[in-house]
């Protein structure tokens, strides 16, 4: 709900940017043409990734995971980051934060784990595994965008050595940290209950096909938008309450909606300037942009912090540094990432207690060692 009122003020400023001049209507045709794909992409993968949780499939994938442990918690922990990995990677950091999290959580409980350890590794590593591809968050989609192709081979060729590295150096620390903590051993569970066979291997196979599909070179709302399609249809046929206008992000719309115009009104005005000098210019510099996307990040947000950065960052090595810097970097504030915002939510709703003092000191320990050693292959 705060989120949407957010939005909703956001909007309304871009409105007024409008009416009166202040963003002219060429700019804001310009910026409706770069987002909606974009957009659209994040409401079909939203809907597939909250049907398929409807269907059972992320209970059902991490009980057979636990299953493969056998017992033994150090491979469960890493079958964990694991699936928060390709969770991240292919269906985005959010997913990871809104429905793996209450899974994962669940999972420690029934197994009589501490849930809090699990939960850390699915907000961390949603934010730093969220380099791997351009569908992986909503920062990446704009920067694929803005260089002119979302082919997943180029981004990964430019960013998959700094990908691999966030997410080691990230779950080595958390593994450090927390594995000490929990027992060598812990007790098994039941199976979780399927209420709908039919719609578990309906969600099972479009996920199967969609995943593959998303690093195709073809633009990623297509499939989205077809596998939300397929999808839905088996619930309107088998469990049609559970189709209701709520599975659309409206508050996420709103909320990157209002960004985008507010930020596009801002850049009339000439944020490039303040940016430019914050960021630096020219080629070179990686550290500098990562090290300005962090601060950004952390004040603000990650996603205006990238949007109110890329035309200084520019291209190539600078705009990828960028992304290290508003991906990994946003572990130090609650509000620095909207994942981890959500992450914190669905916690609550769960009665797991967690200290905003415990992630801050979590993010300090992260957060600048992920970015410094992630930029490297750019910087190199």
């Amino acid at each position: 709900m705060k989120l949407g009122i957010a939005g909703a003020a956001l909007c309304a400023i871009g409105v007024v940017a409008v009416l009166t001049g202040l963003l002219p209507v060429d700019q804001l045709a310009g910026i409706a043409e770069r987002v909606w794909p974009i957009l659209l992409f994040v409401v079909a993968v939203t809907i597939v990734a909250e049907l398929a949780a409807a269907a059972g499939l992320f209970d059902v994938v991490s009980s057979r995971l636990a299953r493969l442990a056998r017992g033994r918690t150090w491979l469960l922990w890493l079958l964990v980051v694991a699936l928060a990995v390709v969770t991240t990677a292919f269906l985005s950091l959010d997913t990871t934060a809104v429905l793996l999290t209450p899974v994962v959580v669940t999972m420690a409980r029934q197994h009589r784990l501490d849930p809090i350890p699990f939960a850390f590794v699915t907000v961390v590593l949603a934010n730093t595994a969220s380099l791997l591809l351009p569908v992986s968050n909503l920062t990446n989609l704009l920067a694929a965008e803005r260089s002119g192709s979302t082919d997943p081979w180029s981004f990964l060729a430019l960013l998959g050595p700094s990908a691999v590295i966030a997410i080691v150096v990230s779950a080595v620390v958390l593994t450090l940290l927390f594995l000490r903590r929990l027992p060598a051993r812990h007790a098994p569970a039941s199976e979780p209950r399927v209420a709908d066979r039919v719609l578990l291997v309906a969600a099972a196979v479009v996920v199967a096909f969609l995943l593959p599909l998303l690093v195709a070179g073809i633009p990623p709302w297509i499939p989205a938008v077809g596998a939300a399609l397929v999808l839905g249809g088996f619930f309107v046929w088998r469990a049609p309450r559970v189709v209701q206008p709520t599975l659309v992000p409206w508050s996420l719309l709103l909320f990157a909606g209002g960004l985008f115009l507010v930020v596009g009104a801002a850049e009339a005005v000439g944020l490039n300037a303040v940016t430019s000098f914050i960021a630096g210019a020219g080629p070179g510099g990686e550290w500098q942009v990562a090290g300005a996307g962090v601060l950004a990040a952390n004040l603000l947000n990650n996603l205006p912090a990238f949007l109110a950065l890329e035309s200084a960052a520019g291209g190539g090595t600078r705009l990828a540094a960028l992304l290290v810097g508003v991906n990994a970097g946003p572990l130090l504030t609650p509000w620095a990432s909207l994942a981890t915002l959500l992450w914190y939510g669905r916690l609550r709703a769960m009665g797991v207690p967690v200290r905003w003092s415990q992630f801050l000191l979590i993010g300090v320990l992260v957060a600048p060692l992920t970015v410094v050693l992630a930029v490297l292959p750019l910087a190199l």
